[in-house]
């Protein structure tokens, strides 16, 4: 099992040095946060926290995942990459097809793009985009991402998106691994479909263990497919071995947590946090 660090909510100017620290450190990736903006209101619940608030405020950093995976990227040679999740149904699919070709080159194939629908219809309203139909909407998305990203003059014809022959170059030399977010059923069935693996937002244990069955009901298991869990009811050595035990791949942790240190804490204790957590934790799985 591998240990990815999650980077939400980080002061924008810690994150180079954060993904150099990862690196040194023996971690497998950085989890790339999604957020366009942040709206006074919003007419739905956030569905990943029991009581439908949101976890940040209006002042909370964000940056754009593309420029922080070249920035990030630029200042490192092994550690890889990857938005969690990018929230697509109020892009546009041929510019983000720009976005993710361009960072793939520009990491040397260490990005992975882990996709969702997006959860607030105020995201999509003013991006100029319905909310209703989102579903088949993204279904066409990462039709048409995958289409422009394998290179060559293509086009497509769909109910949303219609294009004749173009060519996007450079191409991507390896394949971009597609991980696709969401706990419902409809969400599973995607993953089954189209990723290269399944990425939870905040999850129990026993739910986790319910979705693994799901996924192996659904005939993932049946090709290389990545399981990223951000669990919130396991911790310590024991609990990660028990996530590796039920088929996670991929653990999703904020080290620095554990130790007292907050979101706004200091780049020095976020450091030691991840040295602490990788000699402590991910020495043993090794």
């Amino acid at each position: 099992m591998k240990f990815t660090v999650g980077i939400a909510m980080s002061p924008l100017d810690q994150l180079t040095e954060l993904a150099q620290c990862a690196e040194e450190c023996g971690y497998a990736s950085i989890a790339l946060p999604d957020s366009l903006f942040f709206s006074e209101k919003v007419s739905a619940d956030y569905p990943y926290t029991p009581d439908g608030s949101r976890m940040w405020n209006a002042d909370t950093p964000w940056v754009d995942p593309f420029v922080a995976a070249a920035a990030m990227g630029a200042v490192t040679s092994r550690i890889n990459f990857y938005t969690q999740v990018l929230k697509l149904g109020s892009r546009n699919p041929l510019l983000l097809a720009r976005q993710v070709g361009s960072v793939a080159h520009m990491t040397g194939n260490r990005f992975g793009f882990g996709v969702g629908l997006g959860w607030s219809p105020e995201e999509f309203e003013w991006c100029g985009v319905p909310f209703k139909n989102r579903g088949p909407r993204v279904d066409e998305m990462i039709d048409v991402l995958k289409l422009v990203l394998g290179g060559g003059m293509v086009e497509y014809h769909g109910d949303y998106f219609d294009f004749d022959r173009l060519q996007m170059s450079p191409a991507p030399t390896s394949p971009v691994p597609f991980y696709v977010g969401g706990h419902s059923a409809a969400a599973l069935k995607r993953a089954a479909r189209v990723g290269d693996g399944w990425t939870s937002a905040m999850i129990k244990f026993e739910e986790l263990k319910s979705v693994i069955a799901q996924l192996t009901d659904l005939g993932c298991f049946e090709r290389p497919f990545e399981i990223q869990a951000v669990c919130i009811d396991r911790f310590g050595l024991d609990g990660y071995k028990q996530l590796d035990e039920v088929g996670v791949t991929d653990t999703i942790v904020v080290p620095w947590l554990f130790y007292g240190v907050g979101f706004d804490g200091s780049l020095q204790a976020k450091k030691d946090g991840l040295r602490r957590f990788a000699d402590e934790v991910i020495g043993e799985f090794a």
